[in-house]
């Protein structure tokens, strides 16, 4: 019979019920702990803590304190091929459901994309943006692009809208800039963008408003569309702001901006950046060696690229 005071052996210990893992090998139960609450090393029989299951703890208390079982425990882990459970491999090729987070997650994360960067409403439609996503998440179920046009895209911006209005919400004073430009196509768009300060004396800027205006740039017809709906008087009024607390309104040297502003009796600032660009283009004008300087290195890039010259 052995002493009492003679340390546990291996064959004093019971593994834990139902496990398989091969950590059970250096830890176990005393056999008259029937609920099996504490665990112990079979190498230094301390106590490990541990809650629910978890090995963690045991395989730290190995590195830490038994470095060779612990080599000898990750090699027999290493050797144990992990079977699949059926139903997580049906799982990880079933498509999301339409109502899902993850689904709603990673279509929100599109509409931003296409949003923010500008990109056709088509790029959902394409092979390889098609190909990225199922590489990325198989599970997940591209829209349709009539979704995202009429869904998503909406939804994105009732939201950030919702955003901003709540921002402006809490404006005292501010002012606004406008301009009329044109796309990559020749259409031609105003931009109507507000600035303020915060509480936190941050200064912030917002474009609330780029609407399409086809009109002839004359002053008559860029103060109606001032005082009509679609223009800036009205989108102003429309994003709640008290016009009478508009500091000022920044404009270029156009005739048509000034003659606008003047019109509805706004304070008008000149754009500084535009005054600077005609300063610097009337000086290059002034000097012929400038221009021709210019013209060939004009020529020059054209050349590199591959461009015909025009």
């Amino acid at each position: 019979m052995r002493d009492e005071e003679d340390p546990p052996q291996k064959s004093d210990f019971v593994p834990k019920r139902k496990s398989k893992s091969s950590i059970w090998d250096y830890f176990g139960y005393k056999k008259e702990d029937v609920d099996q609450n504490e665990v112990l090393c079979m190498e230094c029989h301390k106590v490990v803590a541990t809650k629910h299951g978890n090995t963690t703890n045991l395989s730290d208390h190995l590195k830490r304190h038994h470095k060779a079982l612990y080599d000898e425990y990750k090699a027999k882990s290493g050797c144990q091929p992990k079977q699949t459970n059926i139903c997580d491999a049906f799982a990880s090729v079933t498509p999301y459901q339409k109502g899902s987070q993850r689904q709603k997650e990673i279509t929100d994360a599109i509409t931003f994309h296409i949003a923010k960067d500008m990109l056709p409403l088509n790029t959902v439609a394409k092979e390889g943006f098609k190909k990225m996503i199922r590489t990325l998440d198989r599970r997940y179920v591209i829209p349709s692009r009539t979704y995202f046009s009429q869904v998503a895209i909406k939804e994105l911006y009732e939201k950030c809208k919702s955003k901003i209005e709540a921002e402006l919400s809490h404006v005292e004073y501010y002012a606004t800039t406008t301009d009329l430009w044109s796309s990559r196509t020749t259409e031609p768009y105003m931009s109507l963008t507000v600035h303020f300060i915060t509480e936190d004396f941050e200064l912030k800027s917002r474009c609330l408003q780029t609407a399409f205006f086809p009109e002839s740039h004359t002053a008559e017809n860029i103060a109606e569309a001032l005082r009509e709906a679609e223009a800036l008087r009205e989108a102003v009024s429309a994003w709640g702001l008290d016009e009478t607390r508009q500091v000022c309104i920044t404009t270029d040297n156009a005739a048509n901006m000034v003659k606008a502003a003047d019109l509805n009796k706004w304070t008008r600032l000149q754009c500084f950046g535009h005054r600077l660009h005609l300063a610097i283009e009337n000086a290059v004008k002034k000097d012929g060696r400038i221009d021709r300087a210019i013209g060939v290195c004009k020529k020059l890039n054209a050349k590199q690229d591959g461009v015909p010259d025009r």
